[in-house]
């Protein structure tokens, strides 16, 4: 395969192909995930979105999910706690890998226009709670007491509240670990970095055109293969420029070049053996699964849709009259396509996985084989929230519920 004079083209269907693979989603793995597999999924992605929505698993531990099958979400906790993933703003805010913080502490020490106006502006605040961390430890928001106002969104955040989020902002505090609720708990950057980081100092922070140019690179080896405009999105760099950046990392030889369909494109070098066994035809995902709304497949919705031909939108701030598929739908992948999505919600009391509404997409038709698929997955997924009753509401096309709950427990069986 020559990436040189003459550029490998890819289908679109051979690019979702190496998307997938690139991503984890190639295949069903193959023995029970590890904590070492949590941290290595977490830098093959090169940054794991969070989000607190919990009516099914969290986002990130669902991401994982996706990819690992079932494994023990305090393994991602951990992974926090002992300093290998830090959290900071990337695509939007994220655990990332600790290997990259230099990457963001340029970004820490460069911008916070914004923190460093409010810091000008609620100077004694920011004392109090610096003070409270130096002197009492890490410390979390519920932990100050609210002196005014009432509790809301964030335009109704407490002081206290603000300070921290601008001093995480501006890198002066870290997230030290995350508490059993989910909630953030912040310390000194110097107290997390020595456990994360030990010698770390800031004179080692790569210059904006290095950081620019590392994450271009960690884009293009996360999506596999990519056009220049999917690129920018991935970790929220700058679209002005990208393209000719693109284009001189090509001509350096730190990306290949390449077409999908009759555009032109890139792929990381590091993917050459995957491109290679894409094109040849003997790679293409075989796994079902369901997605979270949040997974580094759909969460640009406009490469989404030129990709899969899926659209997609999360309805959670949608007004309940006037959602189409459901509070928080999760795409349904199956053999390289996104073929559906499902609102789903995690009765944990009662042990009940209740699929709200199913929706296969216009032209998919409900086979055997899909149906065994994602019976399957909805079976693994039920089982991992310890929810294993599995029920279906309704679905479009009608009458799937039978059969799918059909496959579930047939899947039960074969499990057993």
């Amino acid at each position: 395969m020559d990436f040189g004079e003459a550029p490998v083209k890819f289908s679109l269907a051979s690019a979702r192909a190496l998307l997938l693979a690139a991503q984890g989603l190639a295949a069903t793995p193959e023995r029970p995930a590890t904590k070492g597999d949590v941290l290595e999924c977490v830098r093959r992605m090169g940054v794991l979105q969070i989000d607190s929505i919990a009516v099914v698993a969290r986002s990130p531990y669902l991401v994982l999910w996706s990819r690992l099958g079932s494994y023990e979400t305090r393994w991602l906790d951990e992974l926090l706690a002992e300093g290998d993933l830090f959290e900071y703003w990337s695509h939007a805010a994220c655990f990332i890998p600790v290997e990259d913080y230099g990457l963001y502490r340029r970004f820490m020490l460069g911008g916070g226009e914004k923190s460093r106006a409010w810091f000008q502006a609620h100077p004694e605040e920011v004392r109090r709670v610096l003070e409270r961390v130096r002197e009492g430890g890490p410390v979390r928001s519920a932990e100050f007491a609210r002196t005014g106002g009432r509790a809301g969104g964030w335009w109704e955040w407490k002081p206290e509240k603000r300070a921290l989020e601008h001093l995480f902002a501006a890198g002066e505090l870290m997230i030290s670990r995350r508490d059993p609720n989910f909630h953030r708990v912040y310390d000194l950057r110097e107290r997390v970095l020595q456990r994360a980081l030990p010698g770390w100092e800031d004179a080692s922070a790569p210059s904006y055109t290095e950081v620019q140019r590392a994450l271009a690179l960690k884009a293009v080896e996360a999506l596999g293969v990519a056009v220049a405009r999917w690129v920018p999105d991935y970790f929220r760099l700058r679209k002005k420029g990208i393209a000719g950046l693109l284009a001189e990392l090509a001509d350096e030889g730190a990306l290949l070049r390449a077409w999908i369909e009759d555009e032109p494109a890139y792929v990381h070098p590091e993917h050459t053996g995957l491109a290679e066994a894409v094109i040849s035809g003997e790679m293409d995902s075989s796994v079902t699964t369901l997605l979270s709304p949040f997974d580094p497949v759909v969460w640009d919705r406009t490469r989404a849709s030129e990709l899969f031909g899926f659209e997609y939108r999360i309805e959670v701030y949608t007004p309940a009259a006037r959602r189409r598929y459901g509070y928080y739908s999760l795409p349904i992948l199956h053999r390289g396509a996104l073929v559906g999505r499902l609102d789903a919600k995690a009765h944990r009391k009662e042990g009940l996985f209740e699929v709200r509404a199913l929706h296969l997409e216009p032209g998919v038709p409900p086979t055997e084989d899909l149906i065994a698929g994602l019976g399957g997955a909805l079976r693994r997924c039920a089982a991992w929230h310890a929810t294993p009753e599995v029920c279906v509401r309704r679905s479009d096309p009608g009458g799937l519920a039978g059969p799918l709950l059909a496959a579930v427990e047939a899947d039960t069986a074969h499990t057993l």
